[in-house]
C-alpha cells in the first residue's frame, strides 16, 4: 500500500529555515500530485501547499513567498522548503498524495507527520 514518511522537522528560531522531506513508496509517484498540510494543537488541519505531477504549485496564502514545494521523481520524494519561519508555523506537518492532479488540495493517502516548532 501507499506509504509516506516525513522527515526534517525540528526546532528552529523565528526567521530561520527548515527543509521537510517526504519519501513515498507503494505508489507510482511521478503520476501523482503531492502536497503538505499541517495541524497545530487545538486547531483543525490546514492545507499548506501542493504540487502536480507536472510541477505546477499552489500555496495557502499565509505561506506564499516563504514556502516552496518541490519534487524529485527519481527519488520518489517531495520537499517543503520553509523560510522566514514564524511561531504561528508551529505544527505537525503531514505529507499527502492528492486524489487527482486537478484537485491537489484533497488527500488520498498521508503520512504520520513531522513536528515543526518555531521559537520566538
Amino acid at each position: 500500500q501507499v506509504q509516506l514518511v516525513e522527515s526534517g522537522g525540528g526546532l528552529v528560531q523565528a526567521g530561520g529555515s527548515l527543509r521537510l522531506s517526504c519519501s513515498a513508496s507503494g505508489t507510482i509517484f511521478s503520476r501523482n500530485a503531492m502536497g503538505w498540510s499541517r495541524q497545530a494543537p487545538g486547531k483543525q488541519r490546514e492545507w499548506v501547499a501542493g504540487i502536480t505531477s507536472g510541477g505546477n504549485t499552489d500555496y495557502e496564502d499565509s505561506v506564499k513567498g516563504r514556502f516552496t514545494i518541490s519534487r524529485d521523481n527519481a527519488k520518489n520524494t517531495v520537499y517543503l522548503q520553509m523560510n522566514s519561519l514564524k511561531p504561528e508555523d508551529t505544527a505537525v506537518y503531514y505529507c499527502y498524495q492528492a486524489i487527482a492532479n486537478w484537485n491537489i488540495r484533497v488527500s488520498n493517502y498521508w503520512g504520520q507527520g513531522t513536528q515543526v516548532t518555531v521559537s520566538s
